[in-house]
């Protein structure tokens, strides 16, 4: 083991330890539960773009991202930047009026904010359910990246990695909570992005030139620097939809929309645009640029994931490619803590205290028992998602993509509709989200021949249109509502 590698990564982790016990210590008028799952609504524009933007690039971004870089060539990288627009996107659509309606319902998570519009307990429990096993999947792909990195880049066995890379990010966010998963973002952004700029310049410095190393990859194989890729594999219809699944379909992500619930005001929102959007375009360039370059400097890897780690070990210096492994690490952490504790969010206030336990809330000593259910819930979601990635798959981003287009599936009309359509109704909220749930998992699981054309397209229509007929055929009544408030 190079102690030269370990040791930066030994300082990183406990600076990250540091902020949490920090963010721990802070407080705020709203009570445990605001504090903990949505830091007290506080974030400025600053804050805000970086946990934004590092949420988003995750494990896929640093390492399955510019795995499948490696493996397909240039055409990668030019649909990797179509994903530019997602966090603009985002805060533009959702951003305002989601923050509105979340002080005005006083909702603290995604699911508060469907059942204030809706008011369907149907609606709210399919939601979670299909929020936690989505999270599931997307979490057991950061576990798998965050222990491959850590197993290729400083010589521990896959089983050492996984087991320091658990027990970091399930402590940290157990003890701080969404502050410190805000807060620890911003420095993983900074981190992230010096690490790949750093990286690509080793690349191309290693290379001799970026000409020396595009000839190099036409030399394995001219399809490398093609817009399509080995096999025409990057047609126009899947780049087309490919659009759909990782840069439109991202409103409908949980953890990026509860970013809109949490920011202090009008002008952190526009200023978190702008510095997002400039983010994403810088670190989606840098890694998966570094990716298709890197098959000219390491060739014949066996897994395509290992390429970003290998490349840091090959093209820097020791002491170098150990400070810099904070950044591919710092995607990782940040991803899988803004999801855990959206689940733990989900479990503890969307199921248990809203139709398990509702008088808990009332109990004299409600703050304390709340903390200790937090920590528990937190820590025992992230051991059974450690659990599961003991056995992992060979290319992580297909798994990613896939429960990415489940949670898009459920969550993206009933948000985006229930936000500005005024006729949208709680009948078609659900019929959306069973729908879009249903035809994603069928075309998945059946694989049929869609012109290249991504799964997820045809799902959004489906749920579109599924959402739209049934709130006609079927449309709220003041009387409905009355009696789903009587039942809440």
């Amino acid at each position: 083991m190079n102690n030269q590698l370990l040791l930066p990564l030994i300082i990183y982790l406990a600076a990250v330890f540091a902020i949490a016990f920090f963010s721990r210590r802070r407080t705020t008028d709203g009570g445990f539960l605001n504090e903990y799952f949505l830091g007290g609504r506080s974030m400025g524009g600053f804050v805000l773009a970086m946990t934004l933007a590092a949420t988003y690039a995750s494990a896929s971004s640093f390492i399955g991202g510019p795995g499948a870089a490696y493996k397909l060539g240039l055409g990668w990288v030019l649909l990797a930047m179509i994903q530019l627009p997602a966090t603009w996107l985002t805060l533009g659509i959702l951003g305002k009026k989601f923050a509105i309606e979340a002080r005005r319902h006083n909702a603290l998570t995604l699911n508060d904010m469907l059942y204030a519009r809706f008011k369907s307990r149907s609606v709210v429990i399919l939601a979670s359910t299909s929020l936690l096993l989505a999270f599931f999947g997307t979490m057991v792909v950061q576990f798998v990246g965050g222990a491959r990195l850590l197993q290729t880049v400083t010589g521990l066995s896959y089983q050492h990695g996984l087991m320091l890379f658990a027990f970091t990010v399930g402590l940290y966010t157990t003890i701080g909570g969404f502050r410190a998963v805000v807060m620890t973002d911003t420095v993983q952004g900074i981190m992230m992005l010096i690490g790949t700029f750093v990286l690509l310049a080793g690349v191309i410095h290693a290379g001799g030139s970026l000409g020396t190393l595009v000839t190099e990859l036409h030399r394995i194989d001219p399809a490398l620097i093609t817009p399509y890729g080995p096999d025409q594999f990057l047609s126009q219809p899947f780049m087309l939809s490919f659009w759909i699944l990782v840069c439109f379909g991202v409103i409908g992500l949980p953890h990026a929309a509860v970013r809109c619930m949490s920011y202090k005001d009008s002008q952190s929102l526009h200023k978190g645009i702008i510095l997002s959007t400039i983010m994403m375009a810088l670190l989606m360039f840098g890694t998966h640029l570094s990716g298709a370059l890197g098959r000219a400097i390491v060739p014949d890897l066996t897994s395509p994931d290992q390429i970003m780690p290998t490349l840091m070990i090959t093209v820097l210096p020791p002491l170098l490619a150990g400070i810099f492994l904070a950044g591919p690490m710092a995607a990782i952490m940040s991803s899988i803590d803004s999801q855990l504790i959206q689940a733990s969010a989900t479990l503890l206030k969307d199921l248990y205290l809203n139709y398990i336990n509702p008088r808990l809330i009332d109990e004299p000593q409600a703050e304390s028992k709340l903390t200790r259910l937090s920590l528990w819930v937190t820590m025992i979601f992230a051991l059974l998602v450690f659990f599961a990635a003991t056995n992992p798959p060979e290319m992580i981003v297909w798994l990613n993509l896939m429960a990415l287009g489940g949670l898009q599936a459920v969550f993206l009309w009933p948000l985006v509709l229930g936000l500005y359509w005024k006729k949208s109704s709680s009948t078609g909220a659900l019929s959306s989200m069973i729908v879009g749930l249903s035809t994603y998992t069928s075309l998945m699981w059946l694989k049929p021949d869609l012109a290249g054309v991504h799964p997820i397209v045809p799902t959004l229509l489906c749920g579109l249109l599924s959402f739209i007929m049934m709130s006609y055929l079927k449309p709220d009544t003041g009387q409905q509502l009355k009696e789903s408030m009587a039942e809440r």
